[in-house]
């Protein structure tokens, strides 16, 4: 009997191309502005790690009017059994919904919109074998997560409501999968308990940005600004792939959220 897939297995994903308004992107504190020559090298390269990680790249064209575009995680969410649509926390990421909307209906025979009011990112959300974890944040509020959860029981998903840390940006900002039974998470996100049901791997102090790793089939993507990070999860037996994320981190950003990632078994999942 073949054994189910994990949530990290994923042969299809979604990105975009950065635009040269990224440098006016988004950010929570001012360290300086990206160059736009940097945030593409390193988009060029988590491209390229996701092509070795055996999964088929499809890569949208750049958004200028919409700096923060190549996040496309957040206005949307991916699953085999369909897409969701969300709406953005911050208003000048909401049209982004209907710039990727085509895209998605072209790839999933099932694409639901968040009903009723509220907002709600994808870099809110962490998907794990036991549940989707929604955390309310700056950008992720209860009304939001409520209609997320109506759209994730539709698919047939199961989901819960989570906090995130105060002044913490994104749920993931502080947490990432490993595995099916690990959860790379910032040691403030993990003294809230939300993982309980998990192994938890705690970041080193002084390294919090490097929680946003991402697994890929059978590898770790995590920022290569974070050595201990990586020795740590390397001694851990999981496969690093180091990738630099210096100048996406100026605007707020790390790995999972350049990509929509999904297992696609035909149109429609």
């Amino acid at each position: 009997m073949p054994q189910p897939r994990s949530v990290y297995n994923f042969n299809r994903i979604i990105a975009r191309t950065p635009s040269r308004s990224v440098v006016n992107g988004l950010r929570a504190e001012d360290r300086g502005n990206p160059t736009y020559e940097g945030v593409k090298a390193e988009h060029d390269a988590y491209l390229q790690a996701m092509q070795k990680a055996g999964v088929e790249v499809a890569v949208l064209p750049a958004l200028e009017a919409f700096p923060d575009a190549i996040f496309v995680e957040d206005p949307a969410l991916v699953f085999t059994e369909g897409a969701i649509l969300l709406r953005p926390g911050a208003a000048t990421r909401v049209k982004e919904v209907e710039e990727i909307a085509p895209t998605l209906r072209d790839a999933f025979e099932t694409v639901l919109e968040l009903p009723g009011t509220g907002y709600a990112d994808g870099g809110d959300v962490l998907t794990t074998g036991e549940s989707v974890m929604i955390g309310l944040s700056a950008r992720t509020d209860k009304a939001g997560a409520e209609a997320l959860q109506s759209c994730l029981d539709r698919l047939g998903r199961k989901s819960e409501i989570v906090a995130t840390p105060e002044g913490v940006l994104h749920f993931k900002t502080d947490c990432s999968l490993l595995d099916d039974e690990t959860v790379l998470s910032t040691n403030r996100l993990a003294r809230s308990g939300v993982f309980g049901k998990f192994k938890q791997v705690i970041i080193p102090e002084g390294e919090e940005a490097a929680a946003n790793a991402l697994r890929v089939n059978d590898v770790v993507m995590v920022g290569a600004d974070f050595p201990r990070t990586i020795e740590m999860l390397d001694r851990a037996g999981f496969k690093v792939v180091p990738l630099k994320t210096t100048e996406i981190g100026k605007i707020d950003a790390g790995l999972s959220c350049m990509s929509l990632r999904w297992f696609s078994c035909g149109k429609g999942g």
